[in-house]
């Protein structure tokens, strides 16, 4: 018992360590971005400001315009986030329920594509999209991350964990597939679904090289875009640079914090099946 207990102490205090070694250089960012540019430049360098400053804030909100490019990385990751698990549930069910020549075949070749870098097709992706005159437009940012072979995957581990007998029970009440997929199954895999959306809000919210590459319009650029705007036009001033930083952190870091234990019980879920 004493053992158990001592181990437990251990593996706190590791966690506690390791968890500052993890979120130190986070809190150390929030710290210089309330302090004057001469105390960031003040060797040894503080910890602490002096006195809390906002118009390192200040300058980069006006410097570009941060609050525009936070709504449109809002509006496009919510998007691509309902696509995904409205199109990953479909598919899901399809592969879960429905017996049909090629399924296994084609359900490899889908989770094939996740071994495929985003890189390598991401210029015929670029000439497809500028044939389609969308180049420029938030659409170009939403429609083509719509599905995922991991939310397919995910949803569907889900579902191959649920008793056969629910699933045969709703049918023999006269259950059609799509209000068996609406009313039984969607309700009971919140856990898988608010993992793919939590996911999905935080990879879209990240995303760089695709919007770098298929937006010059200043309005419908995102906010890593914004960023690196900002980096530019204020690179010597790294109080403000780090100020635009931290105020596009805080909403993944939220949606993060508020679904952690949704994101855990989701990866999980599938890990048996029944």
């Amino acid at each position: 018992m004493k053992t158990s207990k001592k181990n437990r102490v251990i593996l706190t205090i590791v966690n506690l360590v390791v968890g500052v070694i993890i979120i130190g250089p986070l809190l150390y960012a929030v710290s210089l971005s309330f302090m004057t540019p001469g105390e960031i430049s003040q060797y040894p360098p503080k910890l602490v400001p002096s006195k809390v400053t906002l118009e390192n804030y200040h300058t980069a909100i006006n410097s570009v315009p941060l609050f525009r490019f936070i709504v449109n990385s809002f509006v496009v990751s919510i998007l691509v986030t309902i696509g995904q698990v409205f199109t990953a549930s479909l598919a899901s069910f399809a592969f879960a329920f429905y017996d049909f020549k090629g399924k296994k075949l084609l359900f490899l070749m889908v989770l094939s594509t996740m071994m495929i870098p985003g890189e390598t097709t991401i210029i015929s992706n670029f000439l497809t999209i500028s044939s389609w005159g969308w180049t420029d437009s938030l659409q170009v940012l939403i429609v083509p991350f719509l599905t995922s072979a991991m939310g397919i995957f995910l949803i569907r581990q889900f579902y191959l964990t649920l008793p056969k007998d629910l699933i045969e029970a709703a049918r023999i009440d006269g259950c059609s597939n799509f209000m068996l997929l609406i009313k039984i199954l969607i309700p009971i895999s919140k856990p898988a679904i608010a993992s793919l959306s939590i996911y999905t809000f935080i990879s879209t919210w990240n995303q760089y090289l695709w919007p770098l590459l298929t937006i010059n319009n200043g309005n419908n650029r995102t906010v890593q875009i914004g960023i690196s705007m900002l980096q530019f036009a204020e690179g010597s001033n790294y109080g403000v640079v780090l100020a635009g930083a931290v105020l596009i952190l805080i909403p993944s870091i939220l949606v993060f914090i508020l679904g952690q234990k949704s994101l855990v019980q989701g990866m999980t879920a599938g890990s048996v099946k029944g």
